[in-house]
């Protein structure tokens, strides 16, 4: 077995690891345990709170009719189980951040960096961003572009800066609901509003949602926003013009919009890659980028005959571990093993 760097702090706020997986989607999951196969650490970044990528996000609901073995598996249901088959190797994720560069190290391997300052050095990188960065859709609202950053924020990255606040949450899906229940306790006021009385979170947060309505710790506001009141970045007011077409002021120093998401490339395109049409090509062999060490696997991929569907990501991955193996254990031999009859990789995932 090689030796492997384990994930810690080798150097001020720097996190060593085999390899670097960028994005958490069913695919960049499943990169976990194929690498982990080969004795190969990982550490996953990914924009979204959460793993699951688009399956996660955007249909966590919806069926899926592909999978081998699975006749119909919903979106989330496939990821949970992803990522049980993941847990045997202990992967480390960072959520609610974006890579913003990655650069190669006189040593080898590479530095890579977060929008959040986490720095990490990786030798490989797997780029599983499916077909880029999700970027949160910005509401149609006058002069929102100067509370970004300040009151207005597409994310919670840390829940201290909404303690003591007044909280208004505008949106009717999961991230929505959840971060009304998380931010709750902590805030002195949260107001969710939602275009309509219907929502399309999950049940259970629903009914949690409207206990607290009921019990007068929380407010509920149907309508939209139509305007911001405040100085220099800092919120006090939330303009609304209610479904009855009333309007009101709501009394808000933080306001969390929840959209949507949108796909973009961001910061991959500067990364020195060869792209085609906002795509990473890649050769059929390793799934290797343009530059050396630096995977690609599925949706963000492009090759003759691609087939964007999950399936033909998790055939990606398997090929590109084998060829991060050499770059991680130069000279070692790689022997290949089958899970169904090699004790020693049983033994990894602690099937007895």
């Amino acid at each position: 077995m090689s030796e492997t760097i384990a994930p810690d702090v080798i150097a001020p706020d720097v996190i060593a690891t085999d390899v670097l997986v960028i994005g958490a989607g069913p695919v960049g999951i499943f990169a976990v345990f194929e690498l982990g196969l080969l004795d190969m650490r990982c550490h996953l970044v990914d924009i979204l709170d959460r793993p699951g990528g688009q399956c996660a996000e955007l249909y966590p609901e919806k069926p899926i009719y592909d999978i081998p073995g699975y006749p119909i598996v919903g979106a989330q249901e496939l990821v949970e189980k992803l990522m049980e088959q993941a847990r045997p190797f202990s992967p480390v994720f960072h959520y609610s951040q974006m890579v913003e560069t990655v650069a190669r190290l006189p040593e080898g391997g590479f530095a890579v960096t977060t929008d959040l300052g986490t720095l990490f050095h990786a030798k490989v990188v797997v780029i599983a961003a499916g077909g880029g960065s999700f970027q949160p859709k910005r509401p149609p609202v006058p002069g929102i572009e100067a509370y970004e950053g300040t009151s207005v924020f597409y994310a919670v990255r840390r829940m201290e800066a909404f303690r003591d606040q007044d909280v208004l949450i505008v949106g009717g899906g999961d991230s929505a609901l959840d971060w009304t229940l998380n931010l709750q306790p902590i805030a002195r006021r949260v107001t969710l509003m939602h275009r309509r009385d219907e929502f399309r979170a999950a049940p259970h947060s629903v009914e949690q949602m409207r206990h607290l309505v009921a019990e007068g710790r929380l407010d509920l506001v149907l309508g939209q926003v139509t305007g911001l009141s405040g100085a220099d970045g800092h919120l006090s007011g939330v303009h609304v013009k209610l479904n009855d077409g009333s309007a009101r002021t709501i009394q808000a120093t933080r306001m969390l919009p929840f959209f949507g998401l949108t796909m973009k490339l961001g910061p991959i395109a500067d990364w020195g890659l060869n792209l085609h049409e906002n795509l990473i090509p890649v050769d059929t062999e390793k799934f290797e980028t343009s530059e050396p060490g630096i995977f690609a696997v599925g949706d963000i991929n492009t090759y003759p005959g691609k087939l964007k569907l999950i399936l033909s990501g998790f055939h990606e991955v398997a090929l590109m571990a084998q060829a991060a193996k050499r770059i991680v254990a130069p000279g070692q031999r790689i022997v290949f093993q089958y899970t169904t009859s090699s004790t020693s990789l049983q033994k990894k995932l602690g099937v007895s």
